[in-house]
């Protein structure tokens, strides 16, 4: 779920800070810039891990601050396809069912890797797994707040970064805003046994 990644970027250390050891000082500004940020193709940043090598320290024209390249190590959450994750369900819409792991939300298990047969209940915006049994189909309803173990099958990145508008935009009126897309989005799947909701494996 966690992996380490080798970064290397420049740091910018203002003068208010060179009272603070270095080290200290970069690590603050590292977190400042990459804690809780989507890297593209790289993942969720959570926190640094360490700094494996300073470089020398420039101070440039103009700027009283020093700039500083950094290779560093930090910990990014970049799940492997496959692998097995358990979050809670945040919600349920015709597309499928919504997940949080708590820190991360953006994953969603659509219809076709539910365990089947299944159906969307309109009335209680809910999915409902149809499990057939010898005395007949129990509905097994899909709640809000249900603890649900998935498997990872697709990962999708998009780059968000802010670009200037086209010639097609232009004309669209302001009212009519495009969909926010989440940066870094997991598809995952249920359509295999033991996979679910946890209530539903568990022991009487």
């Amino acid at each position: 779920m966690f992996v380490l990644v080798e970064m290397v970027d420049t740091v910018r250390t203002p003068p208010w800070q060179f009272e603070r050891k270095l080290n200290d000082s970069i690590a603050e500004e590292l977190n400042k810039k990459l804690a809780n940020k989507v890297v593209y193709n790289v993942g969720l940043c959570i926190c640094l891990f360490d700094i494996t090598k300073l470089e020398d320290a420039y101070v440039f024209p103009g700027d009283g601050a020093s700039h500083t390249k950094v290779h560093f190590r930090y910990v990014v959450f970049h799940p492997f396809l496959d692998e097995i994750l358990i979050g809670k369900i945040k919600g349920c819409s015709p597309e499928g069912v919504h997940v949080s792991l708590g820190f991360f939300d953006d994953i969603l298990i659509p219809p076709e890797s539910l365990q089947q047969p299944a159906k969307f209940d309109d009335a209680e915006q809910v999915w409902v797994w149809e499990y057939e049994t010898e005395e007949g189909a129990h509905d097994l309803y899909m709640d809000t707040g249900e603890e649900i173990r998935f498997r990872v099958v697709d990962e999708s990145f998009v780059d968000t970064s802010p670009s200037g508008p086209s010639s097609a935009e232009a004309t669209t009126s302001s009212e009519e805003l495009p969909k926010k897309e989440a940066p870094y989005m997991l598809v995952g799947s249920i359509s295999e046994p033991g996979l679910g909701l946890l209530s539903w494996w568990t022991s009487s």
